[in-house]
């Protein structure tokens, strides 16, 4: 086969998006004998074929190439191009010092060149960033207003999506939600329509489903997860993106609690991103992994996740201060909220925290603080206006209402929470309000209703497996387990009786099997029994099969 025939098929390869061939045939056409290796265009393919392989290394040095080659034939607006990219793959992997570095040296070249060229907006992406780390918002918006007016004189889609996602997040953060999920959907229009080259289609995926998950505006994430999983899946050997799909479609199914399916996802992102070195990435996956884990009542299990999230930089809250208050360390848990509280200041991240601070701090008996917790992220909620948001506030207030002994105000605050939640079908949070909704009519004294409530919640939690919120709502049915077991362990025992092994018991819990043993030696010792045997002889006996 000759050079010709390889770059032909390598430039098939890339339309059809298929990154090994690509990036194997433009390699034997740089390496063939005799040959003068590959031009900048070329090496520009190989570059971008390499990143999305998941090779970075190899990505950066064919930039350089092209680099060198560009500016050894003067063509200055090319190696800007070149610059620019390296600047943004390499701060992308966190060597910020050299990516910078690059970033300097493309504005240094831009000295001299036309005022009115397209280079110059892309140059304005690493200013945008730059103010944002320095925060220096009116900053970044004012440079998100350039990138978008360069792109729109040039009719560039890559960069008039880019300055679409900054000025969108931007305005998400200032707390203009409704006018940055436009402009985030402007964004997708491009790369719906299949305007955009890869990179930038997939870091405009991310951060439209990012952004849609800060906000808890699950309509949008899960319609743009499922796009995202297409949009990889068409790609079978692509590696970046691939871990963020991953950790998207984990946050929707936990939000429809399929906790195994989340959990799995959860792992898989972990993988992906601790392959490509992705360490805050791998962090989030970690941090959500340990949050289902905490629903499901796996408390050791979500404290190490926590713990793994936090070796890679990445703070699990407030999943960890809940963690803390369903493990007794209350006073704890209330410091923590409260620093999270005082250093949060935009609100979209406060919008995150202040459901979670509500519970806390109820647990610690704050209720002036909580009351003042919920009163704020229900106005976040209403300014914001996604369905979410609006269920997660209408929880908090009648929490707080109900802590206020004032059944009248809680009421309907907690069946707006459950017809919200239910919508959005979250069979987890819509127990969760129903277990307020029984709460507040069993103080109006509507006994029999109450317990219709609790008992569906109830029902609802064990078949989700969500144990600790099972045997709080059992607690307030005031039904109690034979033998003093607790849920779960009745959940193992049932196992045991059938023939299950720990090994089979553990997966099916989704427990490690040094849980699964503590487990079994509880349930030995509270039904005082001496074998697997006898245990499940006392649970047929005593009807728990």
């Amino acid at each position: 086969m000759g050079i010709v025939d390889d770059l032909q098929q390598a430039r098939s390869a890339f339309e059809r998006r298929d990154w090994a061939v690509a990036y194997e045939r433009l390699t034997a056409v740089d390496r063939e004998p005799g040959a003068t290796g590959l031009g900048p265009d070329e090496l520009g393919t190989l570059a971008t074929a390499a990143y999305l392989l998941g090779d970075t290394d190899a990505c950066i040095r064919a930039l350089q190439r092209g680099y060198r080659q560009q500016t050894e034939a003067g063509n200055v607006l090319g190696a800007i191009r070149f610059a620019f990219w390296l600047a943004r793959i390499l701060n992308d992997r966190g060597e910020g010092a050299i990516g910078n570095g690059w970033a300097a040296r493309a504005e240094r070249l831009m000295v001299g060149q036309p005022e009115d060229v397209v280079e110059r907006g892309y140059l304005r992406i690493h200013d945008f960033f730059r103010c944002l780390d320095d925060a220096d918002f009116p900053g970044a918006l004012a440079v998100g207003d350039d990138i978008l007016a360069i792109a729109r004189r040039h009719d560039d889609s890559d960069l008039l999506a880019q300055g679409l996602v900054c000025k969108g997040r931007l305005l998400l953060y200032s707390g203009r939600v409704p006018e940055g999920l436009a402009l985030l959907d402007e964004a997708m229009i491009g790369v719906a329509a299949g305007e955009l080259s890869p990179i930038f289609a997939g870091n405009v995926y991310c951060a439209m489903i990012e952004g849609c998950q800060e906000v808890l505006d699950f309509g949008r994430a899960s319609a743009w997860t499922t796009a995202l999983t297409r949009w990889c899946d068409s790609q079978p050997d692509l590696v970046p993106f691939t871990g963020q799909c991953a950790v998207h479609r984990g946050q929707i199914l936990r939000l429809h609690a399929a906790y195994p399916e989340a959990l799995a996802e959860f792992e898989d992102a972990c993988r992906r991103y601790e392959a490509s070195g992705a360490d805050v990435a791998a962090g989030l996956a970690l941090g959500e992994r340990g949050d289902v884990l905490r629903i499901r009542g796996d408390f050791a299990a979500a404290d190490a996740s926590y713990d793994a999230a936090a070796g890679f930089g990445y703070e699990a809250q407030p999943g960890r201060a809940l963690l803390m208050v369903a493990r007794g360390r209350v006073p704890g848990a209330v410091a923590a909220v409260r620093r999270l509280l005082a250093e949060t200041g935009d609100p979209v991240h406060r919008s995150r925290l202040l459901a979670g601070a509500v519970e806390v701090l109820l647990a610690g008996d704050a209720v002036s603080d909580a009351e003042a917790a919920a009163g704020e992220l229900l106005t976040i909620a209403t300014g914001f206006g996604c369905e979410g948001l609006r269920a997660s506030a209408a929880y908090c207030s009648a929490l707080v209402a109900l802590a206020a002994d004032d059944p009248d105000r809680a009421l309907p605050h907690a069946r707006t929470a459950a017809r919200l939640w239910g919508e959005l079908r979250a069979p987890y949070e819509l127990a969760r309000a129903k277990v307020l909704v029984g709460r507040a009519v069993r103080l109006l004294g509507d006994d029999d209703s109450a317990t219709a409530e609790l008992t569906a919640a109830c029902r609802s939690f064990a078949e989700v497996g969500a144990e600790p919120a099972r045997q709080g709502a059992e607690r307030l049915i005031g039904r109690s387990t034979a033998g003093g077991l607790t849920g779960r362990e009745l959940d193992v025992l049932r196992l045991v009786a059938v023939g299950n092994s720990n090994a089979e018991i553990a997966d099916r819990l989704v427990l490690s099997d040094k849980t699964v043993a503590r487990h079994l030696t509880n349930i030995f010792a509270k039904l005082d029994v001496p074998s697997r045997t006898a245990a499940a002889a006392y649970a047929r006996d005593h009807d728990l099969l």
